[in-house]
């Protein structure tokens, strides 16, 4: 049975913590539009990372939530409820930055909605039942697992980028973007671990992680070149070419080769999300968010 198997394949070391969501509240009144001052092209590169990629994290969700009542195992259960639980606080949260950017001028709404469609016409459940049912949950899995696997090496590069500091990025947002970049460290296991215990055939995770990688590159230039001609503040006359490579170069933004450089170690066969970087940084930083601590004084 392939959740049995799955099940013996998962690794929990020192990762074991209860994962749980957070109860955040972020103050984005005085946010600029363009909050890292001076970057134009790298800011929008940002709003792609905590406005547009929630739209798959809320897919995610729902996925994980109709695999639930296929869960045996208790401790992944459990895993999967806070994941859910989490993925929901971060649509949440990203709203209220959304429809402050909204308010400024920049048309984020109506790209953000066509992206929702479009993530519910192909990553839904389509209505299916019995084997054809779990096959696509299984599909959708995997690809979700694929994807996690770049948000959380991205999370990390938030998490530990000083650029951000030197640059003088708006307090609020950089507070948003490194939350949720840590809590992607935090549950970077979940969603590999449902899909090992669901299904676990290499031949399906591999598949689907190179379909992730072509899906989420296009995403992030298409998404940044909307919000760049859009933004009614623009006003450098360097093209976005010029201002993607500096940036780049600078450390301003994570390097588009990531969707390429990843995937051979997401590929490898004994590979597991708990082999990337130390969880601590993340940890330590959620326990000192600004943000988080507003609501318990």
């Amino acid at each position: 049975m392939a959740g049995t198997t799955g099940a013996a394949k998962r690794r929990y070391r020192s990762e074991e913590h209860s994962i749980n969501a957070r109860d955040v509240r972020f103050d984005f009144r005085d946010v600029p539009m363009h909050y890292i001052p001076g970057e134009v092209l790298a800011t929008h590169i940002v709003n792609v990372m905590h406005l547009v990629l929630p739209e798959g994290e809320r897919a995610m969700a729902q996925c994980l939530a109709e695999a639930m009542p296929y869960i045996d195992d208790e401790r992944l259960k459990e895993e999967v409820a806070g994941f859910v639980g989490q993925e929901s606080m971060h649509a949440s949260s990203h709203a209220a930055a959304r429809e402050h950017l909204q308010s400024l001028g920049l048309d984020v709404e109506t790209y953000v909605n066509a992206v929702s469609w479009l993530v519910d016409r192909i990553l839904g459940d389509h209505g299916l039942t019995g084997r054809a049912k779990r096959a696509w949950l299984n599909e959708r899995l995997g690809l979700f697992a694929g994807m996690e696997h770049y948000t959380a090496v991205i999370g990390e590069w938030l998490l530990e980028n000083p650029r951000f500091e030197e640059l003088g990025m708006d307090p609020a947002m950089m507070d948003l973007v490194r939350w949720h970049g840590a809590e992607e460290v935090e549950h970077r296991s979940v969603v590999f671990d449902a899909y090992m215990y669901m299904d676990g055939g290499y031949a399906r995770r591999a598949r689907t992680a190179v379909l992730a990688s072509a899906t989420l590159l296009p995403l992030f230039i298409f998404s940044t070149a909307y919000m760049y001609r859009r933004d009614p503040e623009r006003t450098s006359d360097r093209s976005w070419v010029t201002q993607f490579v500096s940036a780049t170069v600078r450390g301003v933004i994570p390097p588009a080769t990531v969707f390429f450089t990843e995937l051979p170690r997401y590929l490898k066969p004994g590979f597991h999300p708990s082999q990337l970087g130390p969880m601590d940084k993340a940890l330590r930083y959620l326990a000192h968010s600004p943000a988080a601590r507003v609501v318990g004084q």
